[in-house]
């Protein structure tokens, strides 16, 4: 775990680092065991939203927008209770709606960055992929470090890109148990996208570190 202490976001970037994908999923596990019943019922409740939000939908692209303006601080608050835990500090089920009170620059990093992978995705592919892996930590950093969008993004592909290839077998690690959780009926994605979520965070409190003012995420990010 890097010290956020005594070194800056800068000194990161130069510092070596190792993917430590089973560990990372073990810690993931580890750290929704602490609350299994929130994180299932904060799942449950994501999938629920979006289910109205098909309802009310006249068209697959409108459900598409108005998901996207509500799936950045949602996912933040599997983020926001992964860290509170990682650091072994009480968490509510209020925390997981958190998210929206640094609504705008959550907004921005999913919109710009869905945007910039998707452009690459049309671009032969590959540069899609390359930046849908490099980008895995810009929200955690917009959320938990208060970064401008466009920086944690940045911040995110430079520190990503030293080790890409270590972190794309993660993410298919981390597609598999997704897919494992489809498998079961569905249901295992109450259990599986929760410890997924705490996997990323755990990866990024091993490789950046959580800052000592991350307890409450009540706001201040910078759009």
């Amino acid at each position: 775990m890097k010290d956020y202490r005594s070194m800056g976001l800068e000194g990161i970037l130069q510092e070596a680092y190792t993917v430590k994908i089973s560990e990372y999923i073990s810690s993931g596990w580890n750290t929704f065991k602490k609350n299994p019943v929130e994180f299932a019922g904060f799942t449950l409740v994501f999938f629920l939203i979006n289910v109205a939000i098909a309802r009310v939908s006249q068209s697959i692209t409108l459900e598409g927008f108005i998901s996207l303006f509500i799936s950045a601080p949602l996912n933040a608050g599997f983020l926001i209770v992964a860290f509170k835990l990682l650091k072994n500090r009480a968490t509510t089920f209020g925390d997981f709606f958190r998210g929206f009170n640094n609504y705008l620059p959550l907004l921005l990093v999913s919109l710009v960055s869905s945007l910039m992978i998707g452009i690459g995705l049309l671009l032969f592919l590959v540069p899609g992929i390359y930046l849908a892996v490099a980008y895995i930590f810009a929200l955690p950093l917009v959320l938990e470090r208060k970064m401008n969008f466009w920086v944690g993004m940045e911040f995110s592909r430079k520190l990503v890109s030293k080790n890409w290839l270590s972190f794309l077998s993660f993410s298919f690690v981390l597609l598999l148990l997704n897919l494992a959780g489809v498998l079961l009926l569905g249901v295992g994605l109450l259990v599986t996208i929760p410890v997924s979520a705490c996997a990323i965070a755990a990866a990024y409190e091993d490789i950046v570190g959580l800052a000592p003012s991350s307890s409450d995420f009540e706001g201040g990010v910078s759009a």
